[in-house]
């Protein structure tokens, strides 16, 4: 398996996070939040979450706080789409990404995977990549009861401090997703532990991305 270096360590490095739901973000693409962030002192964040509740809308931030807590500058937005409904309210969610296009020129996109079973995630994906089509975004997965994991195809290795600090903030910080019975550690260390192997991790644990557009060179 080939390594790419995406960023050289140090460089500053701009990131556009994209969650249709306030644990989104943390579930797909935690870990690899805080190993940039213990990689480059000039990381700069802007983290969005379309649909919360009052009470998932105080957990979103109090989350993004803890992941973001080594970033250089972190600017953190909470939207209210209704949760379930993201198809019919495309055209305001739409109106959300042409306003954010105008304000942020990120260097790596965080977005939900193309193919998610997930009505909302697949809104939000398509709306990623109709907006930032000429920026760097890899798409990831988020474990739940329809089965839609897939083979994805980029892989970022994270050692076990990592991976814990992960699971530990997720379910310290959304504590209203407790009773699902998937919400747990051992679902977040299975699929990190899955990539892991997948990807011949020396440490154990990835986390994966679907990288549809990549330019080398």
């Amino acid at each position: 398996m080939m390594s790419l270096k995406l960023f050289q360590k140090g460089d500053p490095v701009n990131v556009l996070c994209l969650g249709a739901h306030s644990d989104d973000i943390e579930i797909g693409c935690g870990g690899t939040i805080l190993k940039l962030i213990s990689d480059h002192k000039d990381v700069v964040f802007n983290w969005v979450v379309f649909s919360a509740s009052e009470k998932r809308r105080s957990e979103a931030r109090t989350s993004a706080a803890a992941f973001l807590a080594g970033a250089k500058r972190r600017t953190v937005t909470i939207k209210e789409f209704k949760d379930g409904y993201f198809p019919y309210f495309g055209g305001e969610i739409k109106d959300c990404f042409e306003a954010l296009k105008r304000k942020v020129d990120p260097d790596l996109v965080f977005t939900h995977q193309r193919s998610d079973l997930h009505q909302d995630h697949r809104l939000v994906s398509e709306l990623t990549w109709n907006t930032f089509r000429d920026h760097f975004i890899l798409e990831y997965e988020i474990p739940k009861y329809d089965g839609d994991l897939g083979a994805p195809n980029v892989f970022v290795h994270l050692d076990e401090a990592v991976c814990a600090t992960k699971i530990r903030h997720i379910l310290r910080h959304f504590r209203t997703q407790a009773e699902n019975h998937w919400f747990t550690d051992d679902t977040f260390r299975a699929l990190m532990t899955l990539r892991g192997v997948e990807s011949n991790a020396p440490s154990r644990f990835a986390e994966a991305f679907y990288g549809r557009k990549l330019l080398v060179g």
